[in-house]
């Protein structure tokens, strides 16, 4: 396997400045220097190092772009000791090309004002930092890793529309076209910018840790599409260096590749078979009317039955009615609820939580978590508090509304995210403003009229 240096890459000075789309240009621009460096592979060569600064603003393609120009000017200084897997003779273009265009993104990463080799060696930045040569983020297994459709992530109805109406020839033009046009924020975009301030708050208390939030951009795009992505993304100031662009196959596989602990799509059939395969999912919309939401804390809000707990008593109330359903729960008080859908979802939430308060911050913590059930407190809800406690798990407020509205609940709440698995709810959640997720699980969703006052969900 190729081992790669990440030296610093020797350029001409490089000026940056960014566009009105949020992209950034680059000159070169040519400086006197008085002594000529030959390197061991005799070329010679004017060079001077590029500090962090110069490329924290660039963006990816730009980074193509560079690296393709380093390698066709050979403005590179490569000694051997740089490239111990293969003789200098045998050093080819191709070698060259990857080598540059891997050093300048990696020199991209991590906004940090220093020279890359200079006088400091710790790099931080995004999620990615340097050690022992190389550029690292966190491992599956450690992150709590949230997977998100391009198509909540960001608008793109018109492209939607362009695809349905026109096919998908004529839509990969107009995307090409109109790549340097970022997209606007969709119904995920709060949510994905309060996960990058939980980093944030992370990455202070606990620098070395991989424990983090980890965004992998999913999209059944062809990757021509990608570069209109990446474009937004920089413009939006996201981090997110993980994509998975499927070219229209299903990315389930991926999902399960990347573990992921939540997949949020608008495609309903996709996130089903999600949720088969033990993934954690919902289906997002689009609404109009978005409540403002907290940038410092990331609040996330669950029902209970069917979306963090089983659909056993659901199952009860549907069959057998209300007064039933609140015999049952009675008798079986001590007994736990199976899982849900989304209960390993607030595990992951519960475990970064305790990374706060092992720091003393509780009542700082950037994660508050949320129990809006229309269970009622005294005939139903001991069930449902007993099972949490039992899986020690914490939620931060628990509002049990006895079947009353939750829209105007969560309204106060305005939590970044609300999943439930009844669209009844959903839609009353959106019509308050509340980005609401489609948890489609369960023997509701074989019931599609709406609930009776006082009646139980």
């Amino acid at each position: 396997m190729v081992k790669m240096s990440l030296d610093p890459v020797q350029v001409k000075e490089l000026n940056v400045s960014p566009s009105p789309n949020g992209d950034s240009r680059a000159s070169w621009e040519e400086e006197e220097v008085e002594e000529e460096e030959e390197d061991r592979l005799g070329i010679a060569t004017k060079t001077k190092p590029v500090s962090v600064t110069d490329l924290s603003s660039v963006s990816p393609s730009l980074c193509f772009r560079l690296a393709a120009r380093m390698s066709r000017t050979q403005k590179l200084s490569l000694p051997d000791s740089r490239f111990p897997f293969q003789e200098a003779s045998d050093r080819g273009s191709s070698e060259l090309f990857t080598t540059s265009l891997f050093k300048v993104w990696c020199l991209r990463c991590p906004p940090v004002a220093h020279q890359w080799g200079g006088a400091s060696d710790k790099v931080t930045g995004r999620r990615a930092r340097k050690v022992e040569g190389g550029v690292f983020f966190p491992k599956p297994e450690n992150a709590v890793t949230v997977a998100v459709s391009s198509r909540v992530l960001f608008r793109t109805e018109l492209e939607q529309r362009v695809f349905e109406q026109k096919g998908v020839e004529e839509y990969l033009r107009y995307q090409i076209e109109h790549e340097n046009e970022p997209f606007a924020p969709g119904p995920a975009f709060p949510f994905v910018k309060a996960l990058e301030t939980v980093n944030a708050r992370l990455r202070e208390l606990y620098p070395q840790s991989e424990e983090l939030f980890d965004i992998v951009l999913v999209t059944y795009n062809h990757a021509h599409v990608g570069i209109r992505l990446i474009n937004t993304i920089n413009h939006h100031n996201l981090f997110i260096e993980r994509f998975c662009m499927t070219g229209g196959s299903s990315p389930i596989g991926y999902l399960k590749a990347w573990q992921t602990n939540l997949y949020l799509s608008a495609d309903a059939d996709k996130v089903r078979e999600a949720l088969a395969e033990g993934i954690a999912a919902a289906t997002m919309f689009m609404t109009e009317k978005l409540t403002e939401v907290s940038e410092s804390q990331l609040r996330v809000a669950f029902d209970g039955d069917a979306v963090l707990f089983s659909d056993e008593s659901e199952r009860i109330f549907k069959a057998h009615g209300l007064d039933k359903f609140f015999q049952h729960e009675q008798d079986n008080e001590d007994t736990l609820l199976d899982h849900g859908p989304l209960k390993g979802f607030l595990e992951a939430l519960g475990k970064l939580q305790k990374k706060f308060y092992a720091k003393g911050q509780r009542l700082d913590c950037p994660i508050r978590t949320y129990l809006v059930t229309a269970r009622s407190a005294a005939s139903s809800g001991i069930r449902a508090l007993k099972t949490l406690r039992a899986w020690g798990l914490e939620i931060d407020e628990a509002l049990f509304l006895a079947g009353a509205p939750k829209g105007p609940m969560l309204e106060k709440i305005r939590p970044h995210i609300y999943f439930d698995d009844q669209m009844f709810h959903v839609e009353g959640a959106a019509e308050m403003g509340t980005v609401a997720a489609h948890v489609p699980y369960g023997v509701a969703q074989k019931h599609n009229q709406p609930q009776k006052p006082g009646a139980r969900k």
